[in-house]
């Protein structure tokens, strides 16, 4: 199995529980307050370690009580935290996140330690690891460490997996150096300036991303799985039937499920649907990292079978 190295965002997710989303203006009444560790990096770290993966993190906190207990949890997890850095210059990111009673969930981040992952850090711990590896990334870090740590890494022979989110436009000579990008329809969407609300729209918008040099999309559906496309062909991989309690962090826990069965040299089928299964057990529980699952989580799902939404 390669390592994995995850560059990328940490934060304190502040989850409240609501009946409904409220209208702008409108004050209503919280179900329920959780403070989690979360960050797409975060959750992409933990999400994989706790599949039983070689983790290796790079990022910054802050020297604050949530920097300290974000390593913990990085510990306790299994990823190897050397790659973490501290700065007295901003706190440790934090997320506010609305979760409305059927899942679905609404979020804004502060950065703050985040925004100082800069490419001088970075540059020094993917050198401390020199042989081939997964390299994630996400864009919750400054954009220009996110395209200086994947020119590296592919030149280094790593696999680059790019969630693209939150979604910007990517010059293309970033996009060059991306193995898998993983946006979900918006990001799609944003990242092509298409349509994406069918699946001819996807695919289609999957295929300019191929035009700018990735060489393998999976778009991210929800409940319906994903999409595979590259410059030969088109793959459906239907999603997992569960009961959702909460989508926090599920295409986080997808990604790290992907980066797993990739590490491990999956055909792409099961990769995917190994992907799909992470993600679908991890909208079972509550929170982000507490609910993401094991192997055996997975493979429990998987032998139920799947269905095409």
């Amino acid at each position: 199995m390669l390592p994995i190295q995850v560059i990328g965002s940490l934060n304190i997710d502040m989850t409240v529980l609501l009946p409904r989303f409220h209208l702008p203006g409108e004050t209503i009444t919280g179900m329920d307050f959780r403070i989690y560790p979360g960050g797409k990096g975060g959750n992409q770290a933990v999400a994989a370690a706790r599949l039983g993966a070689n983790v290796h993190f790079v990022g910054m906190l802050g020297e604050d009580d949530n920097g300290a207990f974000y390593v913990r949890v990085l510990t306790e997890a299994g990823a190897d935290v050397s790659g973490i850095g501290k700065t007295g210059e901003a706190a440790s990111g934090i997320a506010l996140i609305e979760v409305d009673k059927t899942g679905e969930n609404r979020i804004v981040v502060v950065p703050g330690a985040n925004a100082l992952a800069d490419d001088t850090h970075v540059r020094y711990h993917q050198e401390k690891l020199p042989d081939k590896k997964i390299c994630m990334l996400q864009l919750e870090i400054p954009v220009y460490t996110c395209m200086e740590a994947a020119r590296r890494a592919h030149a280094n022979g790593d696999i680059v997996i790019l969630d693209p989110a939150p979604a910007i436009h990517l010059p293309d000579s970033f996009l060059q150096n991306v193995d898998f990008i993983t946006p979900n329809e918006g990001e799609l969407a944003r990242l092509t300036g298409m349509p994406a609300g069918t699946m001819d729209n996807i695919q289609a918008a999957a295929h300019a991303l191929i035009g700018r040099g990735v060489k393998h999309v999976v778009a991210k559906l929800g409940a319906n799985g994903c999409l595979y496309v590259d410059r030969e062909r088109m793959l459906h991989s239907p999603g997992f039937r569960v009961d959702v309690v909460d989508t926090t962090a599920a295409g986080d826990s997808f990604n790290a499920g992907l980066a797993y069965a990739v590490a491990n040299n999956y055909p792409i089928e099961e990769a995917l649907r190994f992907a799909n299964a992470v993600g679908a057990v991890s909208t079972t529980g509550a929170g982000a990292q507490s609910a993401m699952p094991t192997q055996e989580d997975v493979e429990k799902l998987m032998a139920r079978g799947s269905r095409d939404y």
